[in-house]
């Protein structure tokens, strides 16, 4: 792949709707866009905790142990389960606490799917792994702050006032629920 082929790849994958990119709308509602922009190195963490090892060694190691990608892909879906419960509770229960911090987003996105297709498939070459490395954190600076401001423009339009806050968890829980179960049928049928 040509390097603006890989970015244009890398950039539709990132912009796809999915458990980070939720997070950080959620967290820009929440607390504005630099509240949310605060919490990108744990996004790049996460995804090159996955991505990294992946890139190295992964297709040869799945390849090998396909129950690996099975064991990994169900442990993701309990992940956003989770997340998706946690965003499901009542304003009153969680109040004070933004429910987005930099660990659940740094464990959200190393176990997101979107990490496999990035370590396997587009990120791997043997002549310039350095190079589509730094693209990729560049471009997920860049989606993470097309999500923020999202999440902020809600914010100024009244998302963070309690009723549309509570509506925005919700939307979020569902579409968060409805990701797991998506990986929980990908987990088993794999």
């Amino acid at each position: 792949m040509t390097v603006p082929e890989l970015s244009l790849a890398i950039l539709l994958l990132l912009l796809t709707p999915g458990p980070t990119n939720s997070l950080v709308l959620v967290a820009a509602a929440e607390r504005g866009w630099a509240g949310a922009m605060r919490l990108v190195p744990a996004e790049l963490a996460g995804y090159f905790l996955s991505v990294l090892p992946l890139s190295l060694v992964g297709a040869a190691l799945l390849v090998d142990h396909a129950w690996l990608q099975r064991s990994v892909t169900l442990a993701a879906a309990l992940w956003v389960a989770v997340l998706a419960a946690k965003l499901w509770q009542p304003l009153a229960a969680v109040a004070g606490v933004k429910s987005v911090g930099a660990r659940t987003l740094f464990v959200t996105t190393a176990l997101n799917p979107k990490a496999l297709i990035f370590g396997l498939v587009l990120l791997p070459s043997s002549d310039r792994l350095g190079l589509n490395l730094v693209l990729f954190a560049a471009l997920v600076v860049l989606v993470a702050a097309i999500w923020a401001a999202g999440g902020a423009v809600l914010r100024r339009r009244g998302v963070g006032q309690p009723r549309a806050l509570f509506v925005l968890r919700r939307l979020a829980s569902v579409w968060l629920a409805a990701i797991s179960v998506m990986l929980i049928a990908r987990g088993i049928g794999a």
